[in-house]
């Protein structure tokens, strides 16, 4: 969705949160007070997308919270890792911020060389928000349930297929967790975009795809049928699709994510403040309408939740893009 239509939402969300009164209540290792002057929150992708969204929501409520400018800054290129790097390698004083999606824990096992360290280099702060994927088939395929298709999976190795967008992506890593944790072999085509996706899938061309949001209008018109979520728990948009794990395949889950993150050293009485006011941000009535609008899930954390978090699925996606044969490039 367009960023444009939902700018008068961040106005609403400033005017909701508090004045400036905790102000002084953070402070540098040398006890001067935070923030002295504007900080800068650097985006690794273009503007516009829902990152850039929930970044200018943050910007804005934080601003408020603390009196001086948070500014989103958008640098994009090299799939993140310039706008990644330029964070790591500020210095570690809160006033340079990274949000970043799942992609950081990823990266690493699909480039030979990443410019950052996504544990040793950065102070976590706080998750933002996150959002799941839908595993939706034509209604050609003779499924209607995981069950059914693993085994339609198993009867037929490597002819059931599954799009994806680009290689690596959360689309693509979720169909391949799928078949490693199923025991079966989907035959797997990427594509260049949605855009492209969608036509095949339409079409019957293409037999399955883990999807965003994107696909949930053709699933209630009944030109797509969702067998499941991808998510710990079932999405709201659409109550009645089962979760993979709950359909049978226990300990399923891919849910992608947003987050905060300081350069590593940053005192840590500013790392718990921002993690405490990004939290309330997030919590405001104001996101929430963002948030469902742009099918994700406000979702938050400590500190320490999001580190433990970025170590585990660091570890998760190496071994899923190493059992897939996925070359790092």
């Amino acid at each position: 969705m367009r960023l444009q239509k939902y700018v008068p939402v961040f106005f609403l969300a400033c005017a909701g949160v508090g004045g400036v009164a905790d102000a002084q209540t953070a402070s540098t290792g040398s006890g001067q007070a935070y923030p002295v002057k504007p900080v800068r929150i650097i985006n690794p992708f273009s503007p516009g997308g829902s990152l850039d969204l929930v970044a200018r929501l943050i910007s804005r409520s934080l601003s408020a919270e603390l009196g001086q400018q948070f500014i989103v800054e958008n640098r994009p290129g090299a799939g993140g890792s310039i706008g990644i790097e330029l964070v790591a390698k500020s210095a570690p004083d809160g006033y340079n911020l990274l949000i970043v999606q799942s992609s950081l824990t990823v990266n690493p096992s699909l480039q030979r060389k990443v410019p950052y360290d996504p544990v040793k280099d950065f102070e976590p702060i706080s998750k933002v928000s996150s959002y799941m994927f839908f595993a939706v088939v034509h209604p050609s395929l003779p499924v209607r349930s995981i069950k059914e298709l693993i085994a339609l999976a198993k009867a037929k190795p490597a002819q059931v297929n599954y799009a994806s967008v680009g290689i690596g992506s959360g689309t693509h890593l979720a169909g391949e967790l799928f078949g490693h944790m199923a025991g079966v072999k989907l035959m797997h085509i990427p594509y260049k975009g949605t855009g492209q996706v969608m036509p095949d899938l339409l079409g019957g061309q293409i037999a399955l795809t883990f999807g965003s949001t994107s696909v949930v209008p053709y699933v209630k018109q009944g030109k797509l049928f969702a067998l499941g979520v991808t998510g710990a728990k079932r999405a709201p948009i659409l109550p009645n699709v089962p979760t993979v794990d709950e359909s049978g395949l226990k300990g399923y889950e891919v849910t992608a994510w947003n987050a905060l993150f300081a350069p590593a050293g940053t005192p840590q009485a500013i790392v718990n403040r921002l993690s405490e006011l990004t939290r309330k941000s997030i919590a405001s009535a104001e996101s929430k309408f963002v948030m469902d609008a742009q099918g994700m899930d406000g979702d938050t954390s400590t500190p320490a939740e999001l580190g433990n978090l970025v170590k585990s699925e660091l570890a998760k996606w190496a071994k899923v893009i190493k059992i897939a044969g996925i070359k790092p490039e």
